[in-house]
């Protein structure tokens, strides 16, 4: 079957019988499983290894095509060494089949494989409880409102898949299935919303996941010449910040992250260095500020330089020696915090120390060029300072021919003496080009010297008062030590790009055409859409993700308990499941007292409108016998009421293809537009009642028709 037929038939599927095809029920309720399937497993694609993506999706289009045509399933050796590839694939895809990518790997190759052996109702319940499974696998990656809706409509078609399996005759459509599923969801929607209210915030049952890619952020703890341009493109948010008083230029928005002070020639790395936090001098008023931060790779919070103070408690963060603050473990959940910076600040000791003679240590063997070149510069200015010296080599960046670019050359091409190649030879490249030779400059000139990596600048506007930092804000610059003044802060960037300091603008390269058309077409479109969706972002986060203990408590005080604590939060929680239960006792009790069957929720109704012709209408007639009556009763004139009988009875007893409760109240109006343009029944009062009728006694016109 070539495959624009198999979407035909699965478009059929999906829409019930159109244009006179119908499939079988069972082809009809696989293909549509196998549709929800494809769109569980879809938003995995960019985490599972290309030939899993490729054996799933050929999986399940060679069931499609084995249920359309009607062939027998694959034998079960076949299915086991399938199996056993998969496993080996695992393996050498992720060199263990334990975590959290390995085992998601493997359950969609599950699944998929699931399908070639589904033909019995357990089956099915097999697929529908690992489909579920598999949606909340999804927010091991994110927790975006998007994924959130694309799972939704996911467990709904897993839902439908399960309503269809426990209703095994007739031909019940996808549509009224569907509309069971969305009614249960809306009468539990009130116990939900109360459950995530109330119920108790316990720690997480397992350890937050170690192996969250570091693109989730931006930064990585380390730095190589090259890894960080690739991030300029890169717009998903890193944190959002809100100041309580006076926003600081663009320029002055430093996010402190890694303090790297190891140099092997090719990376920078962290230095090891327990202790408490380094000396301080803070200048003026603090800056208060509140912030949102997303998920992140790296146990550090990246706070505006210099942020010695948190206002809203954190028991794991803490102030390291390089003033950074780090945590335990790495947020894997959107994290709010307060905290209060001092842009005009001292850091470290003023005074020389022996530990500062690590921050000039340059491995030997590398970049011997730029080492010999600082080593003129010295013999030039053999008497300068710490101050005249960085003066001198910011100017030669400025005037020496250097150009900022996003696509600078990979570290690999540049050979082992990378720094030479930038300095002396190429002289174009990226933030961390420009950081990472101005520190090697500044060893060689026997200057204490690191590259400190962040994020600089936000994005131009705020959205209701919150500033953006994204992840293309990603920035890298230096410290260098100074007598009396401690690490100062220098920006080689700015000498060569100052409109990527000033006003954080960055270039356009590498645009994609559907990006440059929109700004082309609207841009105050665009920009009044992205600020709608940053607003929607953080009520998002805000009112789901951020939802903690902390602010449960609030709410109970808000509720008027006074001092909460978890006891109180079980109690509540006791005492509006056990109203949610007696609520649905007497639902149920009041259902069981209503008639099920809808054709005995239909007789009252069709006995009322006979009644109008004067035709009786018995509790145990049937729509033929009704039709046969009321063909004797008024001939030629009641054909309209007998054709619409006659359809009832196809419905009640044929149960065609679609026929359910939305087919019968169609009927019932057709019914009754029958009935009203009968002309025994124009003249009836509809005041008339069908009680005598209904309990078989003939009506007066008939005893008297009979009497003549």
């Amino acid at each position: 079957m070539a495959f624009p037929s198999l979407f035909a038939n699965l478009r059929t599927a999906l829409h019930g019988h159109r244009a006179g095809v119908t499939l079988p029920r069972s082809t009809r309720d696989l293909l549509f499983l196998l549709a929800v399937i494809a769109w569980t497993l879809l938003p995995h694609a960019p985490h599972l290894p290309a030939w899993c993506g490729a054996l799933v999706a050929a999986t399940l289009l060679w069931r499609a095509r084995l249920a359309m045509k009607r062939q027998p399933l694959p034998p079960r050796w076949l299915r086991w060494s399938l199996l056993a590839l998969a496993l080996a694939g695992t393996a050498w895809s992720h060199g263990t089949l334990l975590g959290r990518d390995a085992g998601v790997t493997l359950l969609a190759v599950l699944m998929a494989l699931k399908t070639l052996e589904l033909h019995a109702r357990r089956d099915a319940l097999v697929v529908f409880f690992l489909g579920l499974f598999l949606v909340l696998t999804h927010f091991l990656y994110g927790q975006t409102p998007q994924l959130a809706l694309a799972m939704a409509l996911s467990a709904w078609g897993l839902m439908t898949v399960l309503v269809l399996a426990h209703r095994p005759l007739g031909y019940p459509r996808l549509r009224e299935a569907a509309g069971v599923v969305a009614g249960a969801a809306l009468r539990g929607a009130p116990l939900a919303l109360l459950l995530f209210l109330f119920f108790p915030r316990l720690g997480p049952l397992f350890g937050p996941p170690t192996d969250l890619p570091s693109a989730h952020t931006g930064l990585s703890g380390q730095l190589s010449l090259g890894g960080m341009h690739a991030l300029a493109n890169d717009d998903r948010v890193a944190f959002r910040v809100r100041f309580n008083g006076p926003v600081p230029p663009l320029q002055a928005l430093y996010w402190r992250g890694p303090v790297l002070s190891e140099f092997d020639g090719n990376t920078w790395t962290p230095r090891l260095q327990p202790g408490p936090p380094p000396p301080m001098q803070l200048d003026g008023a603090g800056l208060p500020y509140e912030m949102q931060l997303q998920p992140s790779a790296l146990p550090l919070l990246p706070l505006l330089e210099l942020s010695p103070l948190l206002d809203s408690p954190l028991p794991a963060a803490r102030l390291n020696a390089q003033g950074q603050w780090t945590l335990l473990r790495p947020p894997v959940q959107p994290l709010a915090l307060r905290a209060r910076a001092w842009p005009g600040f001292e850091l470290g000791p003023t005074e020389a120390a022996p530990a500062l003679r690590a921050d000039t240590a340059l491995p030997p063997g590398h970049n011997p060029r730029t080492l010999q070149w600082a080593a003129d510069l010295r013999r030039r200015l053999p008497q300068a300072g710490a101050p005249a010296l960085v003066t001198t080599v910011l100017s030669h960046i400025r005037n020496g021919g250097y150009s900022y670019t996003m696509a600078p050359q990979d570290t690999a091409a540049l050979g082992q003496d990378a720094v030479d190649a930038f300095w002396l030879d190429r002289r174009e490249g990226f933030c961390e080009h420009f950081a990472a030779a101005f520190v090697v400059v500044m060893r060689a000139l026997d200057l204490p010297a690191r590259v400190v990596t962040g994020y600089q600048g936000a994005d131009p506007l705020p959205q209701d008062g919150w500033w953006t930092v994204r992840n293309r804000h990603a920035h890298a610059w230096a410290e260098v030590w100074m007598a009396g003044r401690g690490w100062q802060r220098v920006d080689p960037t700015a000498a060569v790009a100052p409109e990527r300091v000033q006003r954080g603008e960055l270039l356009a390269e590498g645009d994609g055409l559907l990006a440059q058309a929109l700004q082309h077409w609207s841009p105050a479109l665009l920009q009044q859409w992205r600020q709608a969706w940053g607003g929607f972002n953080r009520t998002w986060n805000r009112a789901l993700l951020q939802y903690s203990g902390t602010r449960q408590m609030e709410l109970l005080r808000r509720l008027g308990l006074h001092a909460p604590d978890t006891g109180t939060l079980l109690r509540l929680l006791g005492g509006v499941l056990a109203l949610g239960g007696l609520a649905g006792a007497w639902a149920a009790t009041r259902s069981l007292r209503r008639p099920r069957d809808p054709w005995r929720q239909l007789q009252p109704r069709l006995a009322r409108g006979l009644g109008r012709l004067g035709v009786t209408c018995a509790p145990h007639d049937t729509p033929r016998a009704l039709a046969t009556r009321v063909q004797q009763h008024l001939g030629a004139a009641g054909a309209p009421v007998q054709e619409a009988l006659l359809a009832l009875e196809a419905l009640r007893y044929g149960r065609g293809p679609g026929a359910g409760a939305r087919e019968l109240r169609r009927w019932r109006r057709g019914f009754e537009r029958a009935v009203a343009g009968t002309p025994a029944a124009r003249g009836t009062s509809r005041t008339d009642t069908p009680t005598t009728l209904a309990a078989g006694t003939p009506p007066a016109g008939d005893a008297a028709a009979r009497s003549r």
